[in-house]
């Protein structure tokens, strides 16, 4: 972001979720523009990503930007996850090596084909919004599991200690009575 700030290009951030629009609001906090908050409290499911991709949409028919970028956490194992960023707007197309051998083949559209990718591309949009809202919900609940295993392992080891403790303690007290019971069957023989 900042980088983008030097070159003099105008920013602006679309956050989803309450964490991270707490952490960016500190510097940026008028580049923010909207926030999505109580996405997939319950569970996350396709109709989120719909409503972040519908203000996305509704952003590029006003032209109010001519890049988008989804930035998150792509999940890759339990213990990984892997900041990613994510060009949305202007779709990219890669182009597939080609073959020089052989005849190509024609291929005939109905409907046309800007009637197709109209219908397609905010389509494939939500679904990469959802990916990435996927990613950043498995990675979430990753940490939390992680942490839930550390608290579980470090309240185990802390039991222990304690009962160790708990039977020196015991062990003390049933020796400091015997050898005061045994003290006084001595001096009571004498």
């Amino acid at each position: 972001m900042r980088d983008l700030l030097d070159e003099g290009k105008d920013v602006k951030i679309l956050c989803v979720g309450r964490k991270g629009r707490d952490v960016l609001k500190r510097e940026y906090a008028g580049k923010i523009v909207h926030t999505f908050e109580g996405l997939g409290r319950k569970r996350l499911d396709f109709g989120d990503a719909l409503q972040v991709s519908q203000y996305i949409l509704d952003m590029v028919e006003r032209r109010e930007f001519d890049v988008c970028t989804v930035l998150y956490n792509q999940f890759k194992s339990v213990i990984a996850q892997l900041p990613t960023s994510h060009q949305l707007v202007p779709f990219a197309v890669h182009a597939a090596e080609e073959k020089e051998t052989g005849p190509k083949a024609l291929y005939e559209f109905e409907p046309s084909e800007e009637t197709i990718l109209e219908a397609l591309l905010p389509r494939n949009l939500s679904v990469q919004i959802y990916r990435a809202l996927l990613d950043s919900a498995a990675g979430e609940q990753a940490a939390r599991m992680t942490a839930m295993d550390n608290a579980t392992r470090n309240a185990g080891e802390m039991i222990n200690k304690l009962t160790l403790r708990y039977n020196r303690a015991r062990q003390a007290y049933i020796t400091k009575e015997l050898i005061e019971i045994i003290s006084g069957a001595e001096a009571v023989k004498r």
